[in-house]
C-alpha cells in the first residue's frame, strides 16, 4: 500500500535508501513452486523482479513444478508415491517432469520479457538464461524405497551463472539435473536453490510459500532466526506446516554454509518480496547466521542515528533538546541498539558520583520497533552499567512516559531528591516528573 501523504511517502524512501544502495551488485537467489505460475501470481512477481534488475540485482530464480506435474498425472489416471516429501518418480513421473519445466520455463522467460508501455515493466531488458547448470545424481533407496529418477544435486556450476550474471542477465534454474551420463533427474526445488545460493555465496536466499513465516509456539510470526532457534524450531517437528518443513532447514544450512541471509515469505502477499526486501521489520521470517539486534556502546559515526531518534521526540517536548556539538562530546556515556546495521534505539547514563546518583536520559526507540522490548533492553543495559559504576540510585525526568517507567520499579519523587547540580538545572516550567529507583 502506497504511503498515505506526501511526507510519508519521502519518510517511507529514505528509509528504503540505504537498502537500495546495499543490494546493488549481490545476488539474491529466489525459490518458488509452479501454484505461483498456475494461479497467476507471478505477473505481479515479474514487476517487483524487473524493480530489482533494475536496482541492480544480480537475480537467480528457482521455479518448482510439483503442481503441474501432480495435475497431469491425475490427467493420466497415473498415481504416485512420495517417501520423505520427496516423489517416487517413475519414467512416467519423469516425462511429466519434463513437459512440465519445458513449458514453465518458456511462460516464466515470456512473462520477464513482457515491456508493455505504462505498466510496471515499461523499457524492461530482462535477459533470462537457462541451462544444464545443475549437475545431478540419484538418491536411490529411501526407508527401502527405490526413488528411481528422484535426485539430489551433486555440483551447481556457479562460474557459468556468474557469467551470465556478469553479462546482466537473470539465470533461471528448473528442478531437473543431468548426470554426466546424460540421465535427466527430477529434484526437489529447494533442494537447487539451496546448492545454487551455497555455490554462489548468494547474500539471499529467499523462498516464496504458501503461509506468512515461520511461527512460535503461540502462533505469532517470528520475525528472526538464528541457526540455533532454527534448529530448536525443526526439533518440534510437528509445529510448522508443510512448506516450512521443505524451506526451513534449507535456510538453516544455507547460512551455515556461507549465505548471508535466508527469507521465509508469502507468496501470497502482493509486493510482499519489496516488503520484505525494502523494510526494517520485513513481511516473513529471516535466518540469519548473527542475531540482528546488537546492544553495544555509542560511536561517533552513531551521531547521525541518534539524532533521528531523538529529534522527533525534542520537537514534541519530551526530550530536552541536544546540540550535535553536545552529543559528540557526550556520546560516550551513550549505549545505542543496533538492528541490521541500523540504529533503532539509545539511552545515556549520566553519574553523580558524590550523591552516588545516575541519570537516565535520552531514551529513544524508532516507532517501528517500540512496544517489541528494545526500551526494556536499553534501560537494564544502563541500570546495570549504573551498578558497575557503584551508583545506588537511577533518576529520570520525564513529561509522557511516567507510567512506563513506573512499570518498571521507578517511583515518583519531587525535585528535591535530585542531586546538587541537577537540582539547579531544573526546569520548573517544563514541569518534568521525577522518578527515580534504587538499584
Amino acid at each position: 500500500m502506497a504511503p498515505s501523504s506526501p511526507e510519508k511517502f519521502v519518510q517511507w524512501f529514505r528509509a528504503a535508501a540505504p537498502y537500495i544502495h546495499a543490494f546493488r551488485g549481490r545476488t539474491f537467489v529466489i525459490a518458488f513452486g509452479g501454484e505461483v505460475v498456475a494461479d497467476g501470481k507471478f505477473v505481479g512477481l515479474t514487476h517487483d523482479l524487473n524493480l530489482l534488475a533494475s536496482l541492480g540485482v544480480r537475480l537467480v530464480l528457482v521455479h518448482g513444478a510439483r503442481a503441474q506435474v501432480d495435475a497431469r498425472l491425475k490427467q493420466l489416471g497415473h498415481r504416485t508415491r512420495y517417501v520423505g516429501g520427496l516423489r517416487v518418480t517413475d519414467d512416467v513421473a519423469l516425462q511429466c517432469a519434463k513437459e512440465a519445466s519445458g513449458r514453465l520455463r518458456v511462460e516464466i522467460e515470456a512473462l520477464l520479457s513482457m515491456g508493455l508501455p505504462h505498466s510496471p515493466m515499461a523499457g524492461a531488458d530482462i535477459r533470462v538464461a537457462s541451462g544444464n547448470f545443475v549437475t545431478a545424481r540419484p538418491l536411490g533407496v529411501l526407508d527401502g524405497v527405490d526413488l528411481q529418477h528422484t535426485g539430489e544435486v551433486r555440483k551447481v556450476h556457479a562460474a557459468a551463472i556468474r557469467d551470465r550474471l556478469d553479462r546482466g542477465e537473470l539465470v533461471l534454474l528448473s528442478p531437473l539435473g543431468y548426470s554426466p551420463t546424460g540421465e535427466i533427474f527430477n529434484l526437489a526445488l529447494e533442494n537447487v536453490a539451496e546448492a545454487a545460493a551455497v555455490a554462489l555465496r548468494a547474500d539471499k536466499l529467499i523462498f516464496l510459500m504458501d503461509t506468512a513465516g515461520v511461527t512460535g509456539k503461540r502462533g505469532q510470526l517470528l520475525r528472526e532466526l538464528t541457526p540455533r532457534q532454527a534448529q530448536n524450531l525443526l526439533a518440534r517437528n510437528g509445529d510448522q506446516d508443510g512448506d516450512v518443513r521443505l524451506y526451513l532447514p534449507c535456510a538453516l544450512r544455507a547460512c551455515q554454509q556461507g549465505v548471508a541471509r535466508a527469507h521465509l515469505i508469502s507468496r501470497r502477499i502482493d509486493g510482499g518480496l519489496l516488503q520484505e526486501l525494502f523494510t526494517h521489520r520485513g513481511i516473513g521470517t529471516m535466518v540469519t547466521p548473527d542475531a540482528l539486534q546488537i546492544l553495544r556502546e555509542a560511536k561517533i559515526d552513531d551521531i547521525g542515528g541518534i539524532l533521528q531518534l531523538i529529534e522527533p521526540l525534542e520537537a514534541e517536548g519530551i526530550l530536552v533538546k541536544r546540540s550535535r556539538d553536545l552529543l559528540e562530546m557526550e556520546i560516550g556515556r551513550f549505549v545505542v541498539l543496533e538492528h541490521d546495521r541500523m540504529v533503532i534505539g539509545c539511552a545515556a547514563l549520566y553519574p553523580f558520583a558524590e550523591e552516588k546518583a545516575g541519570e537516565l536520559a535520552g531514551l529513544a526507540v524508532h516507532p517501528e520497533f517500540r512496544n517489541a522490548g528494545a526500551g526494556e533492553r536499553l534501560l537494564l543495559e544502563i541500570e546495570a552499567r549504573a551498578r558497575k559504576q557503584k551508583l545506588k540510585t537511577l533518576f529520570v525526568l520525564t513529561t509522557r512516559a511516567e507510567h512506563w517507567f513506573v512499570e518498571r520499579g521507578f517511583a515518583e519523587a519531587g525535585p528535591e531528591v535530585l542531586p546538587r547540580h541537577k537540582r539547579a538545572l531544573y526546569n520548573y516550567q517544563r514541569r518534568s516528573v521525577v522518578l527515580t529507583k534504587r538499584l
